[in-house]
């Protein structure tokens, strides 16, 4: 196997390195892929000592040197990509020493086009595991059980939570496989959940087989600034995020001629609730019927009561 690994860079001086280290623990791994997009930290210089330290790492920035985000800066890489097969690395998380195990046997089959396994959570610092652990708790992010390719695409869309999920640290893919059926890589639409939305159509295309999904063959680092880490503790306003998902998830789908019409309706029904659920109206409500629930009494007192009033107008 001649494995490519490619490490979108950005805001990520302290942890590349070990991103980069976890990645040539391995024969396989053909080559690194560095792709830096406009740090504002020192993420270039460490690049270019990681260059000069190791063969198999390559470092790349966009033609304009500005910052397009994850989606853009991980196509650069498949771009400027050599090897047989696809791994992908988010520059603050690491592989693990079984990461392809699974790999090195299923991939002698032809048929096999991709596989993906689980990952682990790891918190680089007390303050991250203070503020995120209720989240992610020390829980694999996977697949629940073990799938037929052909029921990863319509368990993702139908099942979602109970089907589980699988995250791009823990996908390796045929490289030949992804340029052939996916005319659109990485969507430079979204800023945040493009590798989800490219998991979905990716699981469409390409027949997607469960690796080791019950112990963790990378790890997710937690820290206080990453990006989609605030998305879920809802610093970022998760719903707002999800909506813009779902619209790419659907106009997609609308556009796509092989895609059955009971899952189309399916994603557009999706996409309208997260977007129904998004708006201003709908917001203020929540809040009428969430402060109707806490503060119950006040309202009893008097449907004038100031904070009510300042919901509800």
């Amino acid at each position: 196997m001649k494995i490519s690994v490619i490490i979108p860079v950005y805001n990520a001086e302290k942890f590349v390195t070990q991103a980069v280290e976890s990645a040539l623990q391995f024969d396989e791994v053909y080559e690194v892929i560095l792709v830096e997009d406009k740090s504002p930290d020192n993420a270039l210089y460490v690049c270019q000592q990681l260059t000069e330290m190791y063969d198999k790492v390559k470092l790349y920035q966009h033609p304009d040197k500005g910052n397009h985000g994850a989606g853009p800066t991980r196509n650069l890489g498949i771009e400027k990509s050599t090897g047989d097969f696809i791994a992908f690395l988010d520059a603050d998380d690491y592989f693990l020493p079984n990461r392809f195990d699974a790999e090195k046997e299923l991939f002698k089959d032809n048929n096999v086009e991709g596989v993906y396994g689980a990952i682990g959570v790891h918190y680089y610092s007390e303050k991250a595991k203070e503020q995120y652990y209720p989240i992610f708790g020390d829980k694999l992010t996977t697949v629940y059980k073990r799938h037929h390719p052909k029921d990863v695409f319509p368990g993702q869309i139908y099942m979602l939570g109970s089907f589980g999920l699988f995250s791009i640290d823990a996908l390796t893919i045929r490289r030949d496989s992804l340029i052939r059926k996916m005319s659109t890589l990485f969507k430079s639409s979204l800023r945040l959940h493009q590798d989800t939305e490219f998991l979905y159509r990716l699981s469409y295309y390409l027949d997607l087989y469960p690796g080791i999904l019950d112990r963790a063959v990378a790890v997710r680092g937690v820290h206080e600034n990453n990006r989609i880490t605030m998305v879920d503790s809802k610093k970022i306003n998760p719903a707002s995020t999800r909506v813009l998902l779902w619209k790419e998830v659907n106009n997609w789908a609308e556009n796509e001629p092989t895609i059955p019409d009971h899952i189309k309706l399916h994603i557009k029904r999706m996409y309208r609730s997260f977007d129904i659920a998004n708006s201003p109206l709908s917001k203020k409500w929540g809040m009428i019927l969430k402060y109707m629930v806490s503060d119950y009494h006040s309202i009893r007192s008097g449907i004038y009561n100031i904070n009510f009033r300042k919901n509800l107008f």
